[in-house]
């Protein structure tokens, strides 16, 4: 499950990251890469600077998605030459971004500064905590007395690739998400059947799991799933008409694939009678989940929206 969070993850803002086209990422490789390589200067001994694409780095996709940089941190910026005062240095701009986000709304309280770092300066970073700096760092005083945690090379990277991953989702969930519209223009067709379905509530404090965009997304999946799926599959020959179904969450509830095709029928119809009129509509097996499955990906091919869709 986690590998295929972070294909889709990565996938997305290969395509829609960056302003000017698409640009491959990989996790947590090019991230870090792109925060952390520098190159020498002329004079090679006085700082150092980030060596990424103008347009490409990761502060100048967050400018683009956010429209404005993080405060105190410049796009294009250098590097203190000494390893260990690069490394704080990283380690605050990491802090710095974390902190921005999780005033944004994101929830990232699991993730340390530390575990964005590049192995090389977590390694530093974990003999500066153990005191096998401290001599040499201790009159700077940038030892804190916060509860560390050390991490071997091999659990390290999967540390960091599981939080790069997850300050990828975070910032897709504040940056991008809020842009969907929370218009609803009433169907009168559809008030009679969605008067008895319940309600999602939208004040921003009700759900400790989803945003309110996030919710505005459920809403949206429960209105056309109530009004589709009586015309979807009226002439269904596995298993009649759905019922009817509140949908809370974004995995267990959309497994079955017809919530999902609710939605494509309700702006591509004419997939109905080529795709969506052979799903099975109660589905209860492994093979008739996958068979759903595979109806639902043969639509998304059928309209070119089979963006890195692999089963």
């Amino acid at each position: 499950f986690f590998q295929k969070t972070l294909n889709a993850v990565k996938s997305w803002f290969t395509l829609f990251g960056w302003s000017k086209g698409q640009n491959p990422i990989s996790v947590p490789h090019s991230l870090r890469r792109d925060v952390c390589i520098v190159q020498l200067t002329i004079a090679q001994e006085k700082s150092f600077k980030r060596k990424v694409d103008k347009d490409k780095g990761f502060y100048e996709m967050l400018l683009h998605l956010n429209g404005q940089p993080i405060p105190g941190i410049a796009a294009s910026q250098s590097l203190p030459p000494h390893p260990v005062e690069r490394m704080f240095q990283l380690h605050w701009q990491h802090s710095e971004l974390l902190s921005f986000l999780k005033s944004q709304g994101a929830y990232l309280s699991h993730v340390m500064p530390e575990f964005l770092l590049a192995p090389e300066d977590y390694e530093i970073w974990t003999e500066v905590n153990t005191g096998l700096r401290v001599g040499s760092m201790r009159s700077s005083g940038k030892l804190s007395g916060r509860q560390i945690f050390i991490l071997d090379k091999r659990a390290f990277e999967t540390m960091s690739k599981r939080a790069w991953t997850d300050v990828l989702l975070q910032i897709y969930k504040v940056f991008v998400l809020p842009r969907v519209s929370s218009r609803i223009i009433p169907d009168p067709s559809s008030l009679e059947s969605l008067q008895n379905m319940p309600g999602i509530k939208s004040e921003p404090l009700c759900s400790n799991i989803y945003s309110r965009y996030e919710r505005a997304v459920l809403v949206w999946l429960n209105k056309n799933y109530e009004k589709n799926r009586k015309i979807v599959w009226k002439d269904s020959q596995r298993g009649g008409i759905p019922p009817m179904r509140w949908i809370v969450n974004f995995d267990q509830d959309l497994l079955d694939g017809l919530v999902l095709a609710a939605q494509m029928a309700a702006y591509c119809p004419y997939l109905i009678p080529t795709h969506f009129i052979k799903m099975y509509t109660n589905p209860r097996t492994h093979e008739q989940f996958l068979h759903n499955s595979l109806v639902l990906v043969n639509a998304l091919h059928a309209i070119n929206l089979d963006i890195d869709i692999k089963v």
